[in-house]
């Protein structure tokens, strides 16, 4: 990767301006760093390894549920005050918070407030009956509806109802018919809130003042944040988020809300009334398309235009979530079948489009997984054999093993290697005044050729291009009255890129950014 020019020094791990700049890492602690040996990554594991994420140049972090919970993911919470005793302790948390911040790294935590876990005391109270003052947290039916709606003709085991989200009240058997159902539209084991009572929203409007102001993170991630309510009830959770935004900035000035909303883009778009950000699972799926197919034929850079065009009639300040994978879907390593030049592609696209990206762990080494869910959650892979002391072992890795992803400390020493090649390519966009900004904004370029994918961002520092091969050939490109103006090349990721004439030759799987 060569470089030609740095137009701004590096601006990173602001923690009043999260989201605006940098570069976010998704992190599932379980799986990261184990520093207590007992196979459980913890907090203190990532503690340990918050210089490799400096190092990396990573801005945030966003930490997958760390409150108490019964199952290995902890998306269904018993206790939002609490931190699981698998991940440690809230003195443990207090000071990764504190190193974090210390290192320029701001801290988010996945708030999951759609539902708790079916253990909850709020539920187990609920469930008591109707006088209980938990009782209208949830989302209950009663027996006259059941007959109503013939559903008491059904199974009525408790666990048998799986199809529906309406499911039987614990304790019933076919010994013991169900009096009432209640709903939980993912999972049994998760029983969703009512958030038309408002002393439940004031509970969690309590639960976020105290992460904010008393433990210090810096923002959530919000699961299933377009749930709340049912679609026919829609504008209900725009009013709720809007209002939660208020609270949250109320509390802590320039805390970052980034939400799970996947939909289309002009229904995405409202939650940016109450949310800075919000994650573009659509661009996901085509970038990983074109980097495939080595083709944009469906125009990627139009959709993405028409995206972000939508979300900023709603609000002129949003920042689009940019990512290639997550924790709920296959790894981008095992859909690009671990072709090295590829994964180089979808970093180079991931980390120049406009908007803040997020890595999921291990990305940046190529760590492979395909669904069921446990295997694109595997360890993160440092070292081999006992030199890996930190490798958590909670679960067999299927896909990501020493023998199938190099491991980090052999990256780290290749100048080739796809760590080494995030690496320089971060460390670019950190310093640079446009890219570095994740509020400038798409500019459509006028490129029209096979197997190339370009785009402009532009805010008040000026005007840059970006130019990708997709293809596994040089091309010459000939530049656009767009790009003409053009007259240098910033950052070249393949030697031999030549701009002359109002042609940039680019090698296979090249990116050109100039200016």
């Amino acid at each position: 990767m060569t470089t030609e020019v740095r137009t701004h020094a590096p601006t990173i791990g602001t923690a009043a301006h999260v989201g605006t700049t940098g570069v976010h890492y998704e992190l599932f602690v379980r799986a990261f760093a184990d520093s207590n040996h007992d196979g459980i990554g913890d907090l203190n594991g990532v503690t340990q390894k918050l210089d490799y994420l400096r190092d990396l140049g990573i801005s945030a972090i966003w930490l997958m549920p760390v409150n108490p919970s019964p199952t290995y993911h902890k998306y269904d919470i018993t206790d939002y005050y609490g931190i699981d005793p698998d991940y440690g302790t809230l003195d443990d948390f207090r000071r990764l918070i504190h190193e974090a911040h210390k290192r320029g790294i701001a801290v988010l935590m996945d708030l999951v407030i759609h539902h708790t876990s079916i253990k909850h005391h709020w539920f187990t109270e609920a469930a008591k009956g109707p006088d209980n003052p938990y009782r209208s947290f949830y989302k209950w039916m009663l027996p006259d509806e059941i007959k109503r709606r013939n559903l008491a003709t059904r199974d009525i085991t408790a666990d048998s109802d799986e199809r529906s989200p309406w499911h039987y009240a614990p304790g019933t058997t076919r010994s013991n018919p169900a009096t009432e159902k209640y709903y939980g539209m993912f999972w049994s084991g998760m029983p969703d809130l009512n958030f038309d009572h408002q002393p439940l929203r004031e509970e969690i409007y309590n639960i976020v003042r105290y992460w904010l102001t008393d433990i210090g993170v810096d923002g959530f991630r919000l699961d299933a944040a377009r749930h709340l309510y049912r679609e026919a009830e829609e504008p209900k959770n725009h009013q709720f988020w809007d209002e939660f935004g208020q609270v949250v900035q109320a509390a802590k000035p320039g805390a970052y809300l980034v939400g799970e909303v996947w939909t289309r883009p002009n229904k995405v778009a409202p939650y940016f009334r109450g949310l800075q950000a919000n994650f573009n699972f659509d661009l996901a799926l085509e970038l990983e398309a074109i980097i495939r197919q080595g083709d944009d034929e469906n125009d990627v850079m139009a959709f993405l235009y028409e995206t972000q065009a939508a979300y900023g009639e709603v609000n002129d300040q949003f920042i689009d979530a940019l990512i290639l994978s997550n924790h709920d879907q296959n790894r981008i390593g095992s859909l690009l079948k671990g072709d090295l030049n590829k994964l180089k592609v979808a970093a180079n696209l991931l980390l120049t489009l406009p908007g803040n990206p997020y890595l999921y762990y291990g990305e940046e080494i190529g760590m492979l997984g395909l669904k069921p869910d446990e295997y694109i959650r595997e360890p993160f892979i440092w070292n081999v054999g006992k030199k890996d002391s930190h490798r958590a072992r909670w679960t067999h890795a299927r896909y990501s093993t020493s023998r199938t992803v190099r491991p980090l400390a052999h990256q780290q020493t290749d100048p080739d290697s796809l760590f080494t090649h995030y690496k320089q390519l971060i460390a670019f966009r950190n310093g640079h005044a446009v890219l570095n900004d994740n509020r400038s904004r798409l500019q459509l370029s006028g490129i029209r050729q096979k197997g190339i994918v370009s785009f402009g961002r532009q805010n008040e520092h000026g005007l840059v291009w970006f130019i990708q091969n997709l293809t596994n050939s040089p091309i010459d490109v000939v530049l656009s009255a767009a790009e003409q103006a053009a007259e240098s090349v910033q950052l070249a990721t393949v030697p031999g890129t030549l701009l002359a004439e109002g042609t940039l030759t680019l090698p296979a799987f090249g990116l050109a950014v100039i200016s």
